[in-house]
């Protein structure tokens, strides 16, 4: 955009010289103020303003200046003309300092939305314990920065808690509901014992909060949502499913959906229900990886019109550690769709390290040395 008043300058001298006298050029200059108040501001665009009388009366081989009219025949039609550049300038002047203002009010705006993504959605550790984990979360919509897409990873005395979630709706009620969840997902990890009560907890919290909410669509307001647990004194993986797409089990030899056809109802529908939460436990070894991730991916099309083939991707891809993953992921994304994504995608894997030798206490030297051993692998 700013390179866009000099094209147009030197496109109108390009032109006048294989002009017919006749044809006055110049006057193409009345527009040079407008066409700056799209990329500068106020004080470029009165002096762009200037210079464009210049550069017509210099076109027009008639002098600027009323002072030096002498031995000058004025035509009225360049008079026009720098009359008119003069009121095109004012109002581009005009145009600019309603623009720059309105700039700054979106950049405020932005800023305080990418405060709130990092406290709705703060980052999650790359390792907890003997997991390494990574997130993210790509927006349909290139200003949105916060949304109904929502992840999280909380370290507790029972194992690494994970949770991934995709709110219904969108605008501010959805942003509000990810907040109550991920808040009452993040206390209730260290105090429930078990997934089930967990999940409980997180719905009686959601129900809560939705009734105090006005409207007719209370109990539309729901949320999809996966809760896993990692236990760090044992091989396994259980999981609770709430209508959410089913997680993938990368290992090194296979990818797999684990899903078992016993999905409890979304989030602030299991009043409708009342059946128990059913717990799925899976082998996690060490090198396996658990891909959580919102309809958002699979739901990706082509300009086609085919759906996103996740685990086909995936195991196309081979072994990718977490990192490695989430980026080959994103990317890949943005070019199955042509960067033309329709809904919000959110995404955090996990993969267990290999566990430790089972050596004595030694000092804090041989310790260090395994945590950089595990980091390289």
């Amino acid at each position: 955009m700013r390179w866009i008043p000099v094209c147009y300058v030197v496109g109108v001298l390009l032109i006048e010289p294989f002009t017919p006298v006749q044809w006055p050029v110049s006057f193409l200059l009345i527009a040079l103020p407008l066409v700056t108040a799209f990329a500068y501001g106020p004080v470029v665009v009165a002096a762009v303003t200037v210079l464009a009388v210049v550069l017509e009366g210099v076109l027009a081989g008639t002098p600027c200046c009323a002072g030096r009219v002498v031995g000058y025949q004025w035509d009225r039609h360049y008079v026009a003309a720098y009359v008119c550049t003069a009121l095109v300038g004012t109002l581009g002047t005009i145009l600019a300092v309603g623009r720059t203002r309105r700039e700054r009010t979106l950049a405020d705006v932005r800023f305080v939305a990418e405060i709130a993504q990092h406290v709705l959605l703060r980052p999650v550790p790359r390792r907890i314990g003997n997991l390494l984990v990574e997130s993210f979360c790509l927006s349909a919509a290139a200003e949105a920065r916060i949304g109904g897409d929502l992840y999280e990873a909380v370290p507790t005395p029972y194992g690494v808690r994970l949770l991934i979630g995709d709110v219904r709706g969108k605008g501010l009620l959805a942003v509000e509901t990810a907040a109550t969840l991920l808040g009452a997902f993040r206390e209730a990890a260290h105090d429930e014992p078990d997934l089930p009560a967990l999940v409980a907890r997180v719905e009686t919290s959601m129900m809560r909060r939705a009734a105090q909410l006005p409207g007719s669509d209370v109990s539309e307001r729901f949320v999809t949502a996966v809760f896993a647990e990692i236990p760090s004194d044992s091989h396994v993986v259980r999981i609770v499913n709430c209508g959410h797409p089913p997680p993938l089990l990368i290992r090194p030899a296979e990818v797999r959906e684990l899903d078992t056809g016993r999905s409890a109802p979304p989030l602030n529908l299991g009043m409708l229900v009342g059946d128990p939460y059913h717990v799925d436990a899976r082998p996690f070894r060490p090198g396996d990886q658990i891909l959580l991730y919102t309809d958002g991916i699979t739901e990706t099309r082509d300009p086609d019109g085919s759906f996103y083939p996740l685990a086909d991707r995936v195991r196309s891809w081979g072994r990718l550690r977490p990192r490695e993953l989430m980026e080959r992921l994103h990317q890949d994304l943005v070019e199955y769709s042509h960067d033309h994504l329709h809904d919000d995608t959110a995404a955090l894997t996990a993969s267990l390290l290999p566990d430790p030798p089972d050596v004595p206490d030694e000092p804090d030297g041989r310790s260090e040395a395994w945590e950089s051993r595990s980091d390289a692998r």
